[in-house]
């Protein structure tokens, strides 16, 4: 599955918007993708996951459990593991640090791949994977269908993306003209400091 068919895919589902967007980093885009949009769709999430799956196989074979950031990367976890042949797992934030709940476990000799649905900071991977590698997992790469980041996101473990779609993004106080005449509207799922 090349760039195109997957960006189609978020564009048929009504989930590439156009606007002034917060994103979960706190960051500023023209561009969100809603990707809740997508995953309403089993056979779309199913396309997707199915085309990661074939490049985690490819890329970090021998994974032996999925483990995802809830909420957003639940679903692209479990259809990528289902994919896989393997459990999925996931972590949940707890007072704001992820932890490995509901008797989920992970042994010394699995290979855990931690799957998101979009990277923009890499950040909530980052707080997957130490909160795993705590746990003493042996946490060998993590995936995602988007990185639009377009490479440049540190996730702390190699990174496989289904695309990579470089996106801008700036801070608040370093908005072009365009997008600072535009009211902003969070989208995403998880809180941040200062934004209401």
């Amino acid at each position: 599955m090349d760039k195109d068919q997957v960006l189609q895919i978020f564009r048929d589902c009504g989930a590439m918007l156009e606007g002034h967007f917060i994103l979960s980093s706190g960051l500023r885009s023209p561009v969100f993708l809603q990707k809740a949009k997508v995953f309403q769709y089993a056979d779309q999430t199913e396309k997707l996951c199915g085309a990661l799956a074939e490049r985690i196989r490819a890329e970090v074979p021998g994974v032996t459990k999925v483990v995802s950031p809830a909420i957003g990367g639940i679903i692209p976890g479990y259809e990528t593991a289902r994919q896989l042949g393997v459990p999925a797992l996931y972590t949940e934030r707890v007072e704001g640090q992820f932890e490995l709940r509901r008797g989920f476990e992970i042994g010394p000799d699995d290979k855990v791949i931690v799957v998101e649905d979009i990277v923009s900071t890499g950040l909530s991977i980052r707080e997957c994977v130490a909160a795993l590698k705590n746990l003493g997992a042996n946490v060998v790469a993590a995936a995602c269908l988007i990185d639009r980041s377009g490479g440049e996101a540190d996730v702390g473990v190699p990174l496989v993306s289904l695309i990579e779609f470089k996106v801008p993004a700036y801070p608040a106080d370093q908005l072009p003209p365009e997008l600072a005449a535009i009211p902003a509207v969070k989208p995403g799922s998880r809180g941040i400091q200062g934004v209401k």
